[in-house]
């Protein structure tokens, strides 16, 4: 951990919905005038979009058949924990991106790169007031690696699994092309480091963020539509309310129709999600960078 340069860490699985929590923090970010170094989990995969399908394949053929994105093998673990020790510690590091589509590749197009690539590693900019990654596995934590000492702050985004499922299949098959077979062949395919990999963080994540929807989704294959946020639930789960001073009074008058489930659980009406994360968070980021500002004078 590193008062001088934090480092914060949203974390979550493929169609959890980190984005939401991504947007709430770059509200924050430009109310409390801070500069964020990005860091984005993609670009730690180990292989581009071509590659993998071939790691895929070769896997598969040696018997393997739950390669994934979620698993060590197709990820640079060590890497991503090298790039938060040296943040905290010099406010440095290299990293690089991964792009997705066309108009993310479109500004390296006179490198010859094109959507499923990655940039090269460069140096982060100097000045940044923090590091903020979301991704994957910003919390892993295991025998190999373990990324927990080096940040400061760490989310989980972790809707019910049968909600997530609804909304990866409805996003792969509307947004990317992919047909509802294929989409749940991959979930099956990562189902093993799913469990290993993935669930293991939310053990570890300060805050969790978890969606539950309050109709009916005991079949997310055929669901036709994703549950709206005004027929959810959020659950906000915070592992010690203590050392970030959480004031749950304040929360339970400022989100209309919220409750406390737990001593350390607050639930409120899916349509105060982004509402809440903004009121648990920014108190929290104010505080971090008043005692970075008094650090470093």
């Amino acid at each position: 951990m590193s008062t001088r340069h934090p480092i914060i860490v949203v974390t979550g699985s493929s169609g959890a919905g980190t984005s939401t929590v991504k947007e709430a923090f770059e509200h924050i970010f430009r109310r409390l005038d801070i500069t964020p170094a990005v860091v984005e989990g993609d670009s730690y995969h180990r292989f581009d979009r071509v590659a993998m399908r071939e790691a895929m394949t070769k896997a598969e053929e040696t018997g393997n058949n739950h390669f994934s994105h979620f698993g060590p093998e197709a990820n640079l673990f060590n890497e991503l924990a090298d790039t938060f020790e040296t943040y905290g510690r010099t406010g440095g590091g290299k990293r690089r991106l991964y792009l997705h589509n066309a108009d993310e590749a479109e500004p390296f197009r006179e490198l010859g790169l094109v959507p499923g690539q990655f940039t090269p590693w460069e140096e982060i900019p100097e000045g940044t007031d923090l590091l903020f990654y979301e991704g994957l596995h910003g919390c892993v934590c295991n025998d190999d690696v373990d990324m927990t000492p080096y940040t400061d702050l760490k989310i989980g985004v972790v809707p019910v699994i049968n909600l997530e499922w609804i909304q990866k299949i409805h996003r792969d098959t509307k947004a990317r092309g992919y047909s509802e077979q294929v989409v749940m062949d991959t979930i099956l395919r990562r189902m093993h480091d799913y469990v290993h990999y993935i669930i293991p963080q939310f053990a570890e994540t300060d805050i969790n963020f978890q969606r539950v929807p309050i109709v009916d989704t005991s079949d997310p294959i055929i669901a036709r539509d994703i549950p709206t946020p005004d027929e959810s639930l959020v659950v906000i789960r915070f592992k010690d309310p203590a050392k970030f001073r959480v004031d749950f009074p304040f929360l339970l008058q400022m989100i209309h129709d919220s409750f406390m489930s737990r001593r350390n659980s607050i639930v409120v009406p899916g349509g105060k999600m982004g509402l809440a994360m903004e009121l648990v968070i920014e108190p929290i980021l104010r505080r971090m960078m008043q005692d970075r500002r008094n650090l470093m004078g």
